[in-house]
């Protein structure tokens, strides 16, 4: 079985008797020990008090009292968010039931980045056993904005943190290497390089061919279905679209912010520009085989999913639309 995403805390984490991840103290920890939590050399006491006494007991009980008293503002705000995310987590029984609290209560008051984390642990778990490079790869794209590099016909997505500034230079041949401002040199993920995927996929560093018909948008239609059956315990089928024509898009979900603004102008028949077409980078139309499970008013119509592109050419995946977005008449988590 192949191993992947080490440091996402997958490995920390046990599992219930339905697959679930139940956290445990040593995932706990990891949260406390990040840097962003370290406190520096001129730090207060409370401050260091407070992480060395959750290093030891990270289900220790910390009164608000305590977090108000750290004198440095970043430091206390930091300490508030990662207590409330731990209270979170501890009050639904596994990580996936705290994950769809989350997204379901209206008023997500953390900053995104738990949000991800929490995505990429969970898509670790619904991954697991999964031995296609391609699929693990696209998956990548729910937690890791992606910047689009376009060469030739082809339409490439790099990871943003890899290759990074607002104009990368001009790809080489696929297959050869991507070559971004950063001077990090991204290699295409292809049938000869698929294998090396396993021992460097914490550094995000091989792109993906996207372009329509190729293996990219078919292994991320995988990995939503992979999404949506481990999260709400429903099976859907997934294919991606080359085009959209007289279709009747009686329901839809955007994949991200600006594909959500673009469904919303489809939906009220208004025509796109081609500017605003161009930012649409895959269409994928989703079927339930049990209709029983659609709300009356979509009955055996498809679901069309919309993936877009910013203006600035960044993509940046909302995975949690897929499991708000769809006309389920009942959703269960994994628990």
């Amino acid at each position: 079985m192949k191993d992947f995403w080490i440091a996402c805390g997958y490995h920390l984490l046990d599992r219930n008797a339905n697959g679930a991840l139940v956290v445990t103290d040593e995932f706990l920890k990891a949260y406390f020990a990040r840097p962003e939590l370290k406190p520096p050399d001129d730090a207060c006491a409370v401050e260091r008090r407070l992480r060395q006494e959750l290093l030891a007991y990270p289900r220790r009980i910390v009164g608000a009292e305590e977090v108000v008293a750290i004198a440095d503002p970043d430091a206390r705000e930091n300490w508030q968010f990662v207590l409330a995310f731990r209270k979170i987590l501890l009050r639904e029984p596994t990580v996936e039931a705290a994950y769809l609290a989350l997204i379901r209560s209206g008023c997500i008051e953390l900053p995104p980045l738990f949000l991800k984390q929490l995505a990429h642990v969970i898509l670790r778990n619904a991954l697991d056993g999964c031995e296609d490079p391609f699929v693990v790869r696209a998956a990548e794209l729910f937690f890791r904005p992606q910047r689009i590099v376009t060469h030739e016909n082809s339409l490439l997505l790099g990871d943003e943190e890899v290759v990074g500034g607002p104009n990368p230079a001009p790809v080489l041949p696929l297959m050869s290497m991507l070559v971004a401002v950063t001077d990090a040199e991204v290699e295409v993920l292809s049938e000869e390089n698929a294998e090396s995927y396993w021992q460097r996929s914490d550094r995000f560093d091989l792109a993906l061919d996207f372009t329509g018909g190729t293996r990219g948008p078919a292994a991320l239609a995988d990995a939503m279905r992979r999404w949506i059956s481990h999260l709400l315990g429903v099976d859907v089928t997934i294919e991606p679209l080359t085009a959209l024509r007289d279709a009747t898009l009686t329901w839809y979900v955007g994949l991200d912010a600006e594909a959500s603004g673009i469904g919303d102008r489809l939906w009220h028949g208004e025509a796109l520009d081609d500017r605003t077409a161009s930012r649409v980078l895959a269409l994928f139309r989703l079927t339930f085989p049990d209709v029983g499970l659609v709300i009356d008013a979509v009955g055996h119509e498809p679901v069309y999913l919309i993936l877009a592109m910013s203006s600035e050419r960044l993509l940046r995946m909302k995975p949690q639309n897929l499991l708000t977005g769809l006309p389920i008449k009942h959703l269960e988590a994994a628990t």
